[in-house]
C-alpha cells in the first residue's frame, strides 16, 4: 500500500465456485490476488485495504466473508466465523458479505482513489443482489453483464483504477517465505518426476504416468496439480501443450513431461523428457545433450547482475539453439527449415502463485534477485525433408524452476534429474531409487 496516494481504496474480491453441470461443481481455488493479500482460502469474500499513514500497518484492513452457517455447513463443511478472520487473516475488521457493497459505496464518497480490475467486456446495466454483485467483480465469476452500475454510480468523479497491476508488482519479487514455499513445491515435484521416470514403461498409457506422478505429489503434501500434467510419448511431444494423454507408450519413444504440483497456493512447473526404456539411443542422446548445453547456459543467466531480461534470455536461447543444431546437422538455409518450426515458445516465465505469474509482468524489463522465473528451451523435430531424419518426431524440452539471485542463481528443481546418466539411473532403478 505505500506507492498508493493516502485515502485510496484497493478492493479485492475472492473467487466463486465453478460447476462442471448442474450442481456437480470443481474443486474451489481462490482467486490469486486475493490469496496473496489475504491467504483466506474460501469462496463468497472480500477485502477492502483503505491508506491510512496514521494506521500501524499504514492501511486499515475490513474483510467481508458468508461466516458460519449451521445448515450450510452440514453440506459444505465449516466456514470461518467474523471473529476468527480478525485474529487468523489479520484483518482489523470483519463483517458480513450481504453489507458489502453498501460499506464499498459508503467508503468510496470519501476516497481519495478506488483500485479494483473492471470485469472485461464490461457494459452497464442495472445491478442485482449482493451475492451477484461480488460474484461479477471476481476474477473467476463469469456472470452476466448485470451486477456493476451501482458502483461506478457511488464513484462520483472518481474513475477506477486497475489493482491487478499494482498486486503484479508486489508479487513479482518473493519474499524469504514464499521463496520457501516454492523451494518445497518445487521439490514435491522434482521427486515425483525422479519417481515416474522409475515407473514409465514401455506399453503403458501415458494417463496412467499422468496419474502416478499426481498421486505421488498428493501423497508428499501438494493440494493440487498446478496444471492439467502433459505426458507426450513419441511424436505426442512434438505437441508444446498435449494434454490428451490418451497414447500407449512404445519402446523406443521419448517421454516428456511437464507437469508440477500446487503447494500451499504456489505452483512448480518443471520438464524433463526421457527415454521409455530407460536407455537414450545414440540419436536420442545427440539431441538431448544439444538442448541439455543450451539449457545449462541460460540457466546461469538468470542473475540480476546479469542485466538480463526473459527476452534478452530468450534470443539468447535461439542463438545458442541454432549453433548446436547446426552442429550435429541441421542446416538453417534460405527457404528451407527454420529455427521457429522447431524451437516456437518463449523459454520461460516467471512463476509464483499463478503457473505463468502475471499477464502485466515486463518480459523486457530486467530480471531481479528474488523473481522465480523457468528456463525451459525445447527443440521438436517434425519428420520433414529438410531436418535430419534421425531425430524425426523427437520432442525434447528440458525446464527448471529457477529463483533469481544477485551474482548466482538457484535451481529450485535441482533434485530432478536431466543428466542422461542420472535420468538413465533413475529409469532403470539404480542405487535402490523405487517408482513409490
Amino acid at each position: 500500500m505505500e506507492n498508493l496516494p493516502e485515502g485510496s481504496l484497493a478492493v479485492c474480491v475472492a473467487g466463486q465456485m465453478k460447476y462442471m453441470s448442474g450442481q456437480i461443481f470443481y474443486k474451489f481455488r481462490q482467486s490469486s490476488d486475493f490469496w496473496y493479500l489475504t491467504g483466506f482460502d474460501e469462496p463468497d469474500a472480500a477485502v477492502i485495504l483503505e491508506k491510512r499513514s496514521s494506521s500501524p500497518r499504514g492501511y486499515y484492513m475490513r474483510m467481508f466473508s458468508v461466516g458460519t452457517d449451521t445448515a450450510k455447513e452440514k453440506w459444505d463443511g465449516a466456514r470461518t466465523c467474523q471473529e476468527d478472520v480478525v485474529q487468523f487473516f489479520g484483518a482489523d475488521e470483519a463483517e458480513p458479505i450481504s453489507v458489502f457493497p453498501a460499506v464499498l459505496r459508503n467508503l468510496s464518497a470519501a476516497a481519495s482513489r478506488v483500485y479494483f480490475d473492471l470485469p472485461k467486456g464490461y457494459k452497464r446495466t442495472r445491478a442485482v443482489t449482493p451475492k451477484s454483485f461480488l460474484k461479477y467483480l471476481s476474477p473467476s465469476g463469469g456472470a452476466s453483464r448485470k451486477e456493476y452500475d451501482h458502483l461506478l454510480d457511488s464513484l462520483g468523479n472518481l474513475k477506477p483504477e486497475p489493482l491487478a497491476p499494482e498486486v503484479a508488482r508486489l508479487r513479482a519479487i518473493k519474499s524469504k517465505y514464499e521463496q520457501e514455499v516454492m523451494r518445497q513445491a518445487a521439490d514435491i515435484s522434482a521427486r515425483a518426476h525422479n519417481k515416474t521416470m522409475r515407473f514409465t514403461e514401455p506399453g503403458m498409457a501415458e494417463h496412467a504416468v499422468a496419474a502416478h506422478f499426481e498421486y505421488l505429489c498428493a501423497r508428499d503434501g501438494a493440494q493440487r496439480p498446478a496444471y492439467v500434467p502433459v505426458v507426450a510419448s513419441g511424436p505426442n511431444g512434438l505437441i508444446i501443450h498435449y494434454t490428451s494423454n490418451n497414447q500407449l507408450i512404445a519402446d523406443d519413444e521419448m517421454v516428456l513431461i511437464d507437469a508440477g504440483c500446487e503447494y500451499n497456493g504456489y505452483a512448480s512447473d518443471i520438464t524433463r523428457t526421457f527415454p521409455a526404456n530407460g536407455s537414450f539411443t545414440p540419436e536420442q542422446a545427440t539431441l538431448y545433450n544439444a538442448v541439455l548445453t543450451v539449457q545449462k547456459q541460460l540457466v546461469s543467466l538468470c542473475t540480476e547482475s546479469s542485466g538480463m531480461s526473459i527476452i534478452q534470455i530468450h534470443w539468447e536461447s535461439c542463438n545458442l539453439l541454432r549453433k548446436e543444431l547446426e552442429r550435429i546437422g541441421f542446416r538453417f538455409v534460405l527457404g528451407a527449415g527454420t529455427l521457429d518450426t522447431l524451437y516456437p515458445h518463449l523459454v520461460g516465465h516467471p512463476v509464483g502463485i499463478d503457473l505463468h505469474e502475471s499477464s502485466h509482468a515486463d518480459r523486457n524489463a530486467p530480471i531481479k534477485k528474488g523473481m522465480v522465473i523457468t528456463i525451459e528451451p525445447g527443440i521438436y523435430v517434425p519428420p520433414l525433408p529438410e531436418f535430419p531424419k534421425a531425430f524425426h518426431n523427437i520432442g525434447i524440452r528440458i525446464e527448471d524452476e529457477v529463483l533469481v539471485g544477485e551474482k548466482h542463481p538457484v535451481v529450485l528443481s535441482v533434485n530432478a534429474p536431466k543428466e542422461i546418466a542420472d535420468i538413465e539411473g533413475s529409469c532403470q532403478g539404480l542405487l535402490g531409487l523405487t517408482a513409490f
